[in-house]
C-alpha cells in the first residue's frame, strides 16, 4: 500500500485529558485509521489516577517506514490534542516545541481535590493564555458544549477527531476515519458521524 508523504518521520501526537473523557479512545480510534491506511503506528498510555479524574496521556508515533518506540521524547510533539485545559498546558511544558500545534476542548475538568477546598484550579483565562504562548498555532474547539447540543458529552470524542483531521497535519481524512468510527460507535454511529464532520467543519470556519 502507498502511503502519503507526512510532515515528519515519525509524526507524534500527544492527546492529554482526565480519566473518563475518553482520550484513550480516541487514540485508538485514529491508530486504527492510520494502521488501516498503510502507516506504522505506535501508541503508548499513561495513567495517573484516572478513577479519580487524574491524568491521562496517550502518545500516537506515526512513521511510513519503521515502528517507533511508545513514548515521545520531551520537547518532540508536533500535534497536541487537549480534552482539558490545565492538562494541555502541563502537557505541551513537557512535549511541546516552538512548531508545535494544540487543539483543545477549553472546558475544564476540577478534581475532588479542587471541589472539596484542598486544591485551587488555575483562572481559565491565564491557562489559554499560557496555552497560546507556548504553541505555533492553536485551534480551540468547544467540543463538550458542541456535544451536549447533540444530547450527550460523550459525542466530544468524535468532535475532536474531526477537528484533528482538518488541521491537515496527521495523513487522515473522511474516508479513513468514518469507517472507523462505525466499527467502534455501532449503536451510534449517524451521530458520532455527525459529530465528526461537524468537527472538521469547526476547524475550517476558523
Amino acid at each position: 500500500m502507498t502511503t502519503r508523504e507526512i510532515p515528519k518521520d515519525p509524526l507524534n501526537l500527544v492527546i492529554t485529558g482526565v480519566g473518563g473523557q475518553g482520550n484513550v479512545l480516541i487514540s485508538l480510534v485514529v491508530g486504527r485509521a492510520l494502521v488501516n491506511a498503510g502507516y506504522f503506528v505506535t501508541i503508548g498510555e499513561t495513567y495517573g489516577a484516572s478513577q479519580r479524574g487524574g491524568p491521562v496521556m496517550s502518545h500516537v508515533r506515526v512513521s511510513r517506514h519503521t515502528q517507533y518506540s511508545p513514548f515521545i521524547p520531551d520537547g518532540c510533539a508536533d500535534i497536541i490534542l487537549g480534552m482539558e485545559p490545565a492538562e494541555t498546558l502541563r502537557m505541551l511544558s513537557r512535549y511541546g516545541n516552538p512548531n508545535v500545534v494544540t487543539i483543545i476542548n477549553p472546558r475544564p475538568i476540577y478534581s475532588i481535590d479542587v471541589t472539596g477546598g484542598q486544591a485551587s484550579y488555575p483562572e481559565l483565562d491565564e491557562l489559554m493564555s499560557a496555552i497560546k504562548r507556548l504553541s505555533a498555532k492553536v485551534w480551540v474547539i468547544n467540543a463538550t458544549e458542541e456535544a451536549q447540543k447533540m444530547g450527550s458529552a460523550m459525542f466530544a470524542n468524535s468532535f475532536l477527531i474531526g477537528a484533528l483531521v482538518a488541521v491537515r497535519i496527521l495523513p487522515l481524512d473522511n474516508e479513513s476515519i468514518e469507517p472507523v468510527l462505525k466499527e467502534t460507535f455501532p449503536r451510534e454511529i449517524d451521530v458520532n458521524i455527525l459529530a465528526f464532520r461537524r468537527g472538521m467543519e469547526l476547524v475550517r470556519l476558523g
